[in-house]
């Protein structure tokens, strides 16, 4: 699947080109812009686009008005690697992998999906502790990972159960709030000691596969230069990176979910990201994953517990359109999932979360474990505010097993 590197996504080419995606698949559809099917998903090779460039096949004065130039000088080397052959498969593999930041597990549980033997979660909030261990039979850790004392127990954990094996990968979603500048150096104040941590932990266990995860706004701080000193980091413990945005619906997840998602690799191989499996036409949506929860009576052991809003809550709650808020200054919060599309993305913000699209009421916990693509035998513990906060912040299963499965193929290849 080598040449997957030298295919372009619908979404590549509308950066590359300052257009949106709706007009690049006219292009593709009326057959000016050549593309082919890879994996069910069109993908457009480097010499297409430059013929389609060059021809005059593109015009930016055309009926849509938009402007030929490029959204920014930095554009990501990835190389793309088919797993569509391989997401139905439930072999089990020797591969093992370890979660740091792990919260109540969505990563863990899409590297287990994928056929990974997890070995240990490190997490300090307790509630999310609660919920790893209930769903999970390999260890957590709950502590502070700033502190040396924890660092080592979750170190020697692992090397205990690896019993003298390679580690195969190591993932871990760190926050990245702690990053300045001083002069031309970006540099970490106290905040971001999280992530030094994490670098720590890396030096020390040596996997094979680096798996780091964040939010998309990573790559705008700074003005990219975080992006660039967290690549740099890593290369300097002897790893090769690349790092592109995912999104989410792409493998099979109800939600529109953008993340960062770094690759690096100690083995001299190449680093591969999951080519989608779905296009945006054919996303899972919120109807098809949650209608079957409007007629579900309340199931605390389910995770299904209605809020009781009062009238006026809920008339205010009804009139509220599909992807907006209730609140104009709360953009992020109590947003209206779309009903026929994959939901909008899932959040907990201070209390306020997303808006059910045909009840007037916020959904329960069980319906943003189904947008998130959590199993329903995954079950939440804590307190109910807890528990989606817990989901809130959770890397989707779906998107985790995409990225291990991109990993396994590497591995086999």
């Amino acid at each position: 699947m080598d040449k997957l590197g030298h295919y372009l996504r619908i979404e590549d080419v509308a950066d590359r080109l300052n257009v949106s995606q709706k007009s690049i698949r006219r292009y593709i559809h009326s057959g000016k812009l050549i593309s082919m099917k890879i994996g069910g998903v069109h993908r457009v090779e480097e010499g297409a686009l430059q013929y389609f460039i060059q021809t005059s096949l593109f015009n930016p004065e055309s009926e849509n008005k938009e402007l030929f130039k490029p959204k920014s000088t930095k554009t990501d080397k990835v190389n793309w690697i088919d797993i569509s052959d391989v997401w139905d498969d439930s072999n089990q593999f020797e591969f093992t992998s370890t979660d740091l930041f792990c919260g109540a597990g969505g990563m863990a549980k899409g590297f287990e999906l994928a056929g990974f033997k997890q070995v240990c979660g490190l997490d300090w909030f307790k509630e999310a502790g609660l919920t790893y261990r209930e769903n999970f039979r390999h260890p957590f850790i709950e502590g502070d990972i700033t502190q040396k004392e924890v660092k080592d127990q979750f170190i020697t954990t692992v090397r205990k159960l690896l019993k003298g094996k390679k580690l195969t990968v190591l993932s871990g979603g760190f926050p990245c709030q702690g990053f300045s500048m001083s002069g031309n150096r970006v540099v970490e104040d106290p905040r971001n000691s999280l992530y030094k941590d994490m670098l720590e932990i890396i030096r020390e266990l040596q996997p094979e596969f680096i798996v780091a995860e964040n939010v998309k706004g990573l790559r705008s701080m700074l003005k990219g230069r975080v992006e660039d000193k967290i690549k740099n980091d890593i290369r300097e413990l002897g790893y090769e990176v690349n790092v592109t945005i995912l999104n989410s619906a792409d493998y099979y997840v109800p939600q529109k979910r953008e993340r960062v998602i770094f690759i690096a690799n100690r083995l001299g191989k190449i680093n591969y990201h999951p080519a989608p499996l779905l296009e945006p036409g054919s996303y899972i949506t919120t109807k098809e994953a949650i209608a079957d929860l409007v007629k579900m009576k309340d199931n605390p052991k389910f995770n299904h517990i209605r809020t009781k809003h009062n009238q006026e809550m809920k008339n205010r709650l009804a009139l509220v359109p599909e992807g907006r808020s209730l609140y104009d200054n709360y953009s992020d919060s109590w947003k209206k999932c779309p009903w026929n599309e994959a939901s909008c993305t899932i959040k907990e913000n201070h209390g306020g979360v997303n808006i059910h699209p045909i009840e007037p009421r916020v959904i329960t916990v069980r319906e943003m474990a189904r947008l998130q693509s959590f199993p329903d035998d995954f079950i939440f513990k804590g307190s109910k505010a807890k528990q989606m906060v817990q989901i809130g912040n959770a890397v989707p299963p779906l998107l985790a097993k995409a990225i291990a499965l991109s990993i396994i193929k590497n591995k086999l290849k």
